[in-house]
């Protein structure tokens, strides 16, 4: 054998022995890069549930078309939720609905999406509806809040404003900016 042919084939056995380093490394960090898709825990199609404090009562009804349970994060997505909420005065005083829920079981806090309408249950309560995009909702402290254009129905009047802040045990509602309404005297 020349030197020519023994550098062919220290070249070509070089060659394919890099290209064996390359695909193990290759291999080894599409293993560890696999990414694992979580699945729900449970799932629940036209889902009614009641949720009770510890005194036995009633804190909240939920129903939805979908429900997805997420145990490692304890998130539950809703499709077509609609929640009514009950206050420590033990009675219904707002239902709200929209077209997409999420919960956080830990901090008790729920994100509606899409088509975000509050009603009042109580025909005689000042405000009768509240519709916006998204609105934030802490189950524990009953506090509302958003930053998206809100449109306030009641009795007697409309108004408009950009985000709010409302709270449901004390009773008050603040929309934050931008705020323009119409009265009807009669």
């Amino acid at each position: 054998m020349n030197r020519v042919t023994l550098a062919i084939i220290a070249f070509f056995s070089a060659s394919l022995f890099l290209y064996w380093q390359v695909q193990v490394k290759r291999n080894a960090m599409e293993q560890i890069q696999v990414d694992v898709i979580e699945r729900p825990a449970f799932i629940a199609d036209e889902l009614r549930s009641a949720e009770f404090d510890k005194q036995g009562l009633l804190v909240s009804k939920v129903t939805a078309t979908h429900m997805e349970h997420y145990e490692s994060t304890q998130v539950t997505h809703f499709t077509e939720p609609v929640y009514l909420v009950y206050p420590e005065s033990g009675k219904a005083q707002w239902q709200l609905q929209a077209n997409k829920g999420r919960l956080n079981k830990q901090t008790g806090k729920m994100l509606l999406e899409n088509n975000v309408i509050i009603d009042a249950i109580n025909i005689e309560e000042p405000v009768q509806s509240i519709s916006t995009q998204s609105l934030a909702f802490d189950m524990n402290t009953m506090i509302m809040t958003s930053d998206d254009m809100l449109y306030v129905k009641g009795k007697d009047f409309i108004i408009q404003g950009l985000g709010l802040y409302a709270d449901l045990e004390a009773e008050e509602l603040t929309l934050l900016s931008q705020v323009e309404g119409t009265y009807e005297a009669k």
